[in-house]
């Protein structure tokens, strides 16, 4: 079941966000913010690359506390880096979901 939130809120919470804050260009949007799943590429210098019971964050290079406020700051710029900024940060907040649930304090 976890498995399926984890993964449910990476494709929907992208796309409930990008129909509703930018209905216009919610197409657009959408790609941007599920491109924005290319930082789980730090996965592949893991071994073994996947474990279920592995928190990301603080593990994986690009999911580390040094590289966290980088995507929070990538917020406050101008365009799509915004766009970026907000794709990486749900990605985060997702895997820490998904680390909170494992350690069950969700």
């Amino acid at each position: 079941m976890q498995f399926l939130l984890h993964y449910s809120l990476h494709f929907l919470y992208p796309l409930f966000v990008a129909y509703v804050f930018y209905k216009t260009n919610w197409k657009k949007t959408y790609g941007i913010l599920i491109a924005t799943m290319l930082v789980d590429i730090d996965h592949l210098l893991a071994t073994p690359i996947f474990d279920a019971h592995r928190c990301s964050i603080g593990f994986h290079a690009l999911h580390s506390f040094y590289v966290i406020p980088i995507y929070i700051l990538l917020l406050f710029l101008p365009k799509n880096w915004s766009l970026i900024g907000l794709g990486l940060c749900m990605h985060m907040m997702t895997d820490a979901i998904d680390c909170m649930l494992m350690k069950g304090l969700a």
